[in-house]
């Protein structure tokens, strides 16, 4: 009998990576804030592959849904999973600081002419 109990036990008592997290299902499309805020979620939730996260980032979303929790700290919240999933390098919303080359315009018509200039001469 013992044999019959202890698969039942180990069935029950899972750890929390195998369980399936199932994505919220709670927008409010009236409500532009909250729309925005779980387009926001859901990106960063289909994004993220464990559960454990998964699992928080759903527990974030419901204290929002309940006025448990601000929109600034939700965005506070969801940032540092945004930034966790870019260290497994994935795709995140981050500033790019490339350089821009700028140009005069005075220079740019110098070129350009010259670029012409240069072009009627060679077809002959």
């Amino acid at each position: 009998m013992t044999d019959e109990t202890e698969p039942k036990i180990e069935e029950t008592q899972q750890p929390e990576e195998t369980q399936e997290a199932n994505k919220l299902l709670i927008d409010k499309p009236t409500d532009f804030k909250f729309h925005a805020a779980y387009i926001a979620y859901s990106e960063t939730w289909d994004k993220i592959t464990s559960t454990n996260l998964k699992n928080e980032l759903n527990g974030i979303l419901k204290s929002l849904s309940n006025d448990e929790m601000s929109y600034s700290n939700f965005y506070h919240a969801l940032d540092d999973y945004r930034r966790n999933d870019k260290r497994r390098d994935s795709r995140h919303y981050e500033f790019s600081r490339d350089r821009i080359e700028t140009q005069r315009k005075r220079d740019w018509r110098h070129q350009q002419n010259k670029q012409e200039r240069n072009s009627r001469y060679r077809k002959h």
